[in-house]
């Protein structure tokens, strides 16, 4: 079994700089060719988060596990990233978000339901590239709270924040100002306009202590993250479905598909649940390594 752990760094930057400069120019399905010559691996990516990487990790060594060559590029970056990177076959498989891959791949898509948004991404993804079948488990964004702001100004909702959002500064990732379901979709669908947007990570470290400590007033957080629990905040209930449904999803290189490799990932997916990821990424939060957690789950579920 061929299975080794790399991360993203210089040289996989300058593999990538030119899909990135095609997404800079506008088009975010341009496909440059790759100076690949090895066919067989298959490299699996993941975006700039603990949870796409430990996602990553579980693919990568569940292939391992039935034999099959396998690579990882992890910590990759953002969508705008590792989409491109995808393409020009810089990578060949990663772990997916189907509502936020599907608003990125179509600015017009209006689905949903976890059925509807399976079936628009599947519509939506370019000449060559898949997905498998998708995971019960979603990690889902969510515009968060403290209780005490949430009593203070009686929040339940999303839309309660309309009187008070001119007054609070919203904080979440840097491409969340961008983005159909972030900032944009705030504006459009809900009416808020907030004091000011700050810029820090994925619903990480930063955005959490900035929210707990009063730096920020509102912030994109994840459903799956145990620090919503740990430090009582609370997730606005999205009534105006801006976020659509994030059941995570296998996307891969057709030409990288196999019965094995569909067969090896689709029992991952069926298998993975939205309460594994919030343990697992609670382990993550420990520091434990991606490595362990990963192996753990795929044990438990007879995967390895």
């Amino acid at each position: 079994m061929a299975f080794r752990i790399t991360t993203a760094v210089g040289a996989f930057a300058l593999m990538t700089l030119s899909a990135i400069s095609a997404f800079s120019a506008g088009d975010p399905l341009a496909a440059v060719p790759a100076a690949r010559t090895d066919t067989t691996t298959i490299i699996v990516g993941s975006a700039n988060f603990p949870e796409s990487q430990l996602l990553a990790t579980i693919y990568a060594k569940a292939l391992a596990a039935k034999g099959i060559a396998v690579d990882t590029k992890l910590n990759i970056g953002s969508r705008e990233v590792y989409i491109p990177a995808l393409l020009d076959g810089s990578i060949d498989l990663l772990p997916e978000y189907a509502g936020a891959a599907l608003s990125y791949l179509d600015k017009n898509a209006a689905a949903h339901s976890p059925e509807d948004v399976a079936k628009a991404l599947k519509a939506a993804l370019p000449t060559g590239i898949s997905i498998l079948t998708p995971s019960t488990a979603q990690d889902s964004d969510s515009v968060a709270v403290t209780r005490a702001t949430a009593e203070k100004y009686k929040l339940k909702t999303i839309a309660d924040l309309a009187p008070v959002a001119s007054e609070f500064v919203l904080g979440g990732s840097p491409e969340w100002k961008a983005r159909k379901e972030g900032v944009i979709g705030l504006k459009e669908i809900y009416g808020l306009e907030f004091r000011s947007f700050k810029a820090l990570d994925v619903g990480g470290p930063l955005t959490l202590s900035a929210l707990v400590n009063g730096q920020i007033q509102a912030a994109n957080l994840f459903s799956t993250d145990p620090a919503m629990a740990a430090n009582d905040l609370i997730a606005l209930e999205d009534t105006k479905n801006l976020f659509p449904a994030q059941n995570i999803v296998p996307v891969i290189a057709t030409q990288k598909l196999s019965d094995v490799v569909a067969k090896t990932l689709n029992a991952v997916s069926a298998a993975l649940t939205t309460h594994d990821l919030v343990l697992m990424n609670g382990r993550l939060a420990n520091h434990e390594s991606f490595d362990v957690v990963a192996g753990d789950w795929l044990a438990q579920y007879q995967l390895n």
